[in-house]
C-alpha cells in the first residue's frame, strides 16, 4: 500500500480493494501489530465505560425489542443480538464518551467505526486473533486513504468523517475477514458508500455516537451483502456523482496512494487522554502547562487568549455548555476546567454541575480566540494575561503521534484499567487486557467479546 499507482482501467475503488484484499498477517510489521492491539485495548476500555450511557440504553432497548438471532455480545451487557444490531450498539457505546482514538488522515475516529463490526462478525465466524488483526489494519488503512482524497473539504463542509469515511473502513475490514476477492470488496465499498452518513451539526447530541454505530453497522451489512452477490458500482469512491465528488470540493484521487509516514497510517493513530473532543486537547495541555509552571491566582487573570486552527471553531466551540456532553465540545469550558485543576481525564468531570459552576463560568467567559487557517490542525497556543501585565504562555501540538509505542502502551493500560475495572471488576478487566495482549495467539476472539459483555 505504499506509493502504488492507480490502475487507469480499474480506478481508485478497485485499486484500494485489491490492496485491502491482499493484506496478510505475516506482512504486518511488529509496530503495526502492536498499535493495532493498542487500538483494540482502548476500544474495549472506552466501550465498557460508555456502555451505561443513556443513548446506549435507548439503542439497546430498541434492538432487544426488535429481536433476532443471538449472534454477538454487547459490551457491558448480558444481552446478545444479531451481529448488525450488536455492531450498532457497540459502536455507539465506544463513542458515547468521545474518549476513543483519532486519526487526522480521515479526519475522525478510526477504530470505533471498524471494530464493532469486525468483532461482531468475528464472534459469529469464530475467527482467530490474527485474522482480526489483519482485517482491522486493512480497513484502517483503506479508510485513511479515502479520507486523504477528500481533505479538507469533506470535513469542512460539515460531514462527520467517522460516520461517512468510517463506513468504508468497516466494510473493507469485514470483507477481508470474509475472504472476499478484490471485485467483491469493491462492491462492498460501493454498498458502504451509498449508506455513509453523519453530520457535524449533531456534535453535542446523542447522534454523534450514533454515527459511529451506524458506520459499523452499515459497513458490516455492505460486506455481507457483497458476499451474497449484491450488485453495486465498483468505482463508487471516484465516479461521477459518486461518494468523493458529491461529498468534497477537494477530491484528489492520487492522494489515496501516497505513502504515509512510517509506511502505515495506523502508526499515526492518536489516543485520547482527556475525555473530550480531540480538538480541545492541545488547549487543555496548554492550560495544564500554565497551571503547573506558573500557578496563577485565578482571581488575578485578566484575559485568556487561545490560538487554534479555524476548523476548531466549527467543531468544539460551544460557548456556554449546559451539560457534560456539550462541555466535551467547548474549548472555553475545557480550558477553564484545566486551569482550575479539574481532572479532564475523569468521566465525571463533564457534568451539569461543572457546566454550571460559577467559578468555571466566570473563567470561560474570559477566553478569547484567534482562529487561523494556516495553523497546525490539532495545535494550540495560550496566552494568559494577568492583572499586573504579566503574560503566561504555553503551546502544544496534539497532532503528533507518540514515537514511543511502549510508553504509549503503558499509558493506555492505565487508561483501560481506570475505565474497565469499575464496570467488570479487577479480575475480568485484567483477564481481558491479557487476552488482547496475546491476541495474535487467540484461536477465537469471541472469548474477548464475552468477557467484556455481562457486568
Amino acid at each position: 500500500m505504499d506509493g502504488a499507482t492507480i490502475n487507469a482501467e480499474a480506478g481508485l475503488t478497485r485499486t484500494l480493494a485489491e490492496q485491502a484484499s491482499a493484506f496478510r498477517y505475516e506482512a504486518l510489521p511488529a509496530d503495526v501489530r502492536e498499535v493495532a492491539r493498542q487500538c483494540i485495548l482502548d476500544y474495549f476500555g472506552v466501550g465498557l465505560a460508555g456502555a451505561d450511557d443513556e443513548l446506549v440504553r435507548l439503542l439497546l432497548a430498541e434492538m432487544v425489542e426488535a429481536g433476532g438471532a443471538t449472534q454477538a455480545a454487547v459490551i457491558g451487557y448480558a444481552d446478545r443480538l444479531p451481529i448488525l444490531s450488536a455492531a450498532l450498539v457497540n459502536g455507539a457505546a465506544a463513542h458515547a464518551l468521545d474518549y476513543d482514538d483519532v486519526n487526522l488522515a480521515m479526519p475522525g475516529h478510526p477504530t470505533v467505526a471498524i471494530l464493532p463490526a469486525l468483532l461482531a462478525l468475528a464472534e459469529a465466524k469464530q475467527s482467530s486473533g490474527r485474522e482480526v488483526l489483519t482485517a482491522f489494519v486493512a480497513g484502517y488503512e483503506t479508510q485513511c486513504r479515502i479520507g486523504m482524497t477528500m481533505r479538507p473539504g469533506h470535513y469542512a463542509r460539515g460531514f462527520h468523517a467517522t460516520g461517512t469515511v468510517g463506513t468504508f473502513g468497516a466494510a473493507v475490514a469485514c470483507a477481508r475477514l470474509l475472504g472476499l476477492d478484490a471485485e467483491a470488496t469493491a462492491r462492498a465499498m460501493g454498498i458502504a458508500g451509498t449508506q455513509a452518513a453523519g453530520l457535524k451539526s449533531q456534535f453535542g447530541t446523542m447522534c454523534k455516537p450514533f454515527h459511529a454505530g451506524k458506520a459499523a453497522q452499515s459497513g458490516l451489512l455492505a460486506a455481507r451483502l457483497a458476499a451474497r452477490g449484491f450488485s453495486s458500482r465498483t468505482d463508487l469512491v471516484e465516479c461521477d456523482q459518486g461518494f468523493a465528488r458529491t461529498h468534497s470540493p477537494d477530491f484528489a484521487a492520487e492522494t489515496a496512494l501516497a505513502k504515509p509516514p512510517g509506511g502505515h497510517f495506523i502508526l499515526a493513530n492518536l489516543f485520547k487522554y482527556h475525555a473530550a473532543c480531540y480538538m480541545t486537547h492541545a488547549a487543555i495541555e496548554c492550560a495544564h502547562e500554565v497551571r503547573k509552571r506558573y500557578h496563577p491566582p485565578l482571581n488575578e487573570i485578566a484575559a485568556i487568549k487561545v490560538t487554534a486552527h479555524r476548523g476548531s471553531d466549527r467543531i468544539c466551540n460551544i460557548p456556554a455548555p449546559t451539560d457534560g456532553l456539550q462541555s466535551k465540545f467547548s474549548l472555553r469550558q475545557t480550558v477553564a476546567m484545566a486551569l482550575t485543576g479539574v481532572d479532564t481525564a475523569s468521566l465525571g468531570a463533564y457534568s451539569v454541575a461543572n457546566a454550571s459552576d460559577k467559578r468555571l463560568m466566570a473563567l470561560r467567559d474570559q477566553v478569547e480566540f484567534d482562529f487561523r487557517d494556516q495553523y497546525p490542525e490539532a495545535g494550540a497556543e495560550m496566552s494568559v494575561m494577568m492583572l499586573d501585565g504579566t503574560v503566561l504562555r504555553a503551546e502544544w501540538d496534539a497532532g503528533k503521534p507518540s514515537t514511543d509505542i511502549a510508553d504509549q502502551g503503558r499509558r493506555l493500560t492505565a487508561k483501560f484499567d481506570a475505565l474497565a475495572e469499575p464496570v467488570i471488576g479487577h479480575a475480568r478487566s485484567t483477564g481481558l487486557r491479557a487476552m488482547i495482549t496475546d491476541l495474535d495467539n487467540a484461536t477465537d476472539v469471541g472469548a474477548l467479546c464475552q468477557v467484556a459483555a455481562a457486568r
